[in-house]
């Protein structure tokens, strides 16, 4: 079957009819003309259909072992050129979404890839726990499917000591064993996209749950009997003009919950190993892959940032204020620093043991870091230049009304007529200010979880070898200089 179209993607969905809730109800009928969702699944189709673009095909697909054209992201890379053809596609996908879907299909598609390349890693505990793992990338590949994926436990009591009651089920863990396969119960975090993609990813969750029970990955379809997506409220807004971000692009997160869901067999591949589970992401390259996929995505958010900041400076004349060219130069640095990054893992990229060419972890690692430092700044610097005309910001639907000649009068800018004007700073104001803006920023803050145990994480499998040693020769060199100083004062 190979790459689907946006109509099948939406049909395929719909057809699910999976277990969703927003705002106390179930949602019923199409879920893609749902007012929650629908923005974002038309989103997502456009993305579909681009890879049937014949100007395009070339960069968002690849052809298969078995000549059908598959989705980039499925990609194996085993050259530099691979990484670079799954880069480029990365991107020209999320500059569909100005880089505000972080969720698209190709992050969880990297996902399934880079376990698979693996799956003899998850064989060593059961063989077919490595059929399970080429099964579903095979068939994800052959159907173009979506995923969205959970790997975080319910934040009921953070503390160090905290141990579950197993009296009250709270985080998802088997509570039995069939002949069929393991029975899940309990909730889990933060399932971006739920109720709209073909499959749930499951992985095992950080913290301190102690228990084989609460150790397992598998992969099952969105619409499994007991499995249920509590979504939090939706930011989406109701006008390309008005809310431009959001309208179109509003993933909304949801609580993933198993009512007593039976998991078959054929679909777990990984379960009751600790030691498995502690080290599939070094062995897999899972966070190389997903972080290659990430910064490629974010390199493209700067680069609108930058956009959007240099259009404000132009439409009301700001420019000749220096301190407002510093603001922008910060973004425009950010920008080099992360292109460099990304540029520098793929050219330090490594064959591992499997014949996988993995970027290498430690640019990749060291964006990670950043990200979420430098993107509350970029918000800031939005706000700081568009100042008050983010606060005053008609509608539509005002310039469709006999208010209309007052607001070109007075909501005009140096270079642009009222409504443009207006439809640049909505633009703005959805980035940093809006519901959806503000959200974003908190995504990018805890993307990869905890910032500073990312940074701990970071510093702890950071090579610092090469740095010592250039420090202990200078050392010695030092101690050398002032031996032979002290012998050539005594011979004096």
């Amino acid at each position: 079957m190979g790459i689907i179209t946006g109509r099948e993607y939406m049909d395929r969905i719909d057809r699910q009819q999976a277990n969703v809730w927003v705002e106390g109800e179930r949602v019923k009928g199409k879920i893609s003309e749902h007012p929650a969702f629908s923005g974002v699944m038309r989103s997502q189709a456009k993305l579909y259909d681009m890879q049937h673009c014949k100007d395009k095909q070339h960069i968002l697909t690849f052809r298969t072992s078995s000549g059908e054209l598959a989705g980039a992201s499925f990609l194996r890379p085993t050259t530099r050129e691979d990484l670079e053809h799954r880069r480029l596609a990365f991107q020209e996908w999320a500059k569909i979404s100005a880089g505000m879907m972080g969720r698209s299909p190709d992050y969880m598609n990297t996902a399934v890839m880079a376990l698979s390349s693996a799956a003899d890693f998850f064989g060593q505990q059961q063989p077919e726990y490595a059929e399970h793992l080429h099964s579903l990338y095979e068939r994800a590949m052959k159907h173009d499917w979506s995923f969205t994926h959970t790997f975080i436990n319910p934040q009921v009591n953070r503390s160090l000591c905290y141990f579950e009651d197993d009296k009250e089920i709270i985080a998802a863990k088997v509570v039995r064993e069939t002949t069929d396969g393991i029975i899940v119960h309990g909730a889990r975090l933060l399932a971006t996209q739920g109720g709209i993609t073909d499959e749930l990813l499951v992985l095992p969750a950080g913290g301190n749950y102690i228990g084989d029970e609460y150790v397992y990955a598998f992969s099952i379809p969105s619409n499994t009997p007991g499995l249920k997506f509590v979504c939090r409220q939706s930011f989406a807004g109701d006008s390309a003009f008005n809310d431009p971000l959001s309208s179109r692009f509003e993933e909304v997160d949801a609580i993933v919950v198993f009512d007593n869901v039976l998991v078959p067999w054929e679909r777990v591949f990984l379960y009751k190993n600790a030691w498995i589970a502690k080290d599939l992401y070094a062995e897999s390259h899972l966070s190389a892959m997903l972080l290659h996929q990430v910064l490629a995505r974010r390199v493209v958010k700067t680069e609108y940032f930058l956009g959007v900041v240099h259009l404000l400076i132009e439409a009301i004349q700001i420019g000749e204020y220096q301190h407002v060219k510093e603001k922008a130069s910060e973004i425009a640095a950010a920008l080099e620093a992360l292109k460099a990054l990304l540029y520098a893992s793929e050219k330090e990229a490594k064959l591992d043991a499997r014949g996988t060419m993995v970027p290498d972890l430690a640019p990749l690692s060291a964006a990670a870091f950043l990200y979420p430092r430098i993107y509350p700044r970029f918000t800031e610097i939005v706000q700081l230049l568009g100042a008050s005309g983010l606060v005053c910001l008609p509608t539509e639907s005002d310039f469709s009304s006999a208010i209309r000649s007052d607001l070109d009068r007075y909501l005009q800018a140096a270079t642009l007529p009222a409504e443009e004007r207006v439809q640049l700073f909505r633009l703005a104001w959805d980035m940093t200010m809006s519901a959806f803006g503000t959200r974003q920023t908190l995504y990018e803050r805890f993307f990869f979880g905890d910032p500073v145990k990312f940074a701990v994480s970071f510093y702890n499998g950071y090579d610092k070898t090469k740095s010592v040693e250039m420090v202990q020769q200078f050392l010695d060199h030092t101690a050398n200089r002032q031996k032979d100083d002290s012998l050539d004062e005594e011979r004096k």
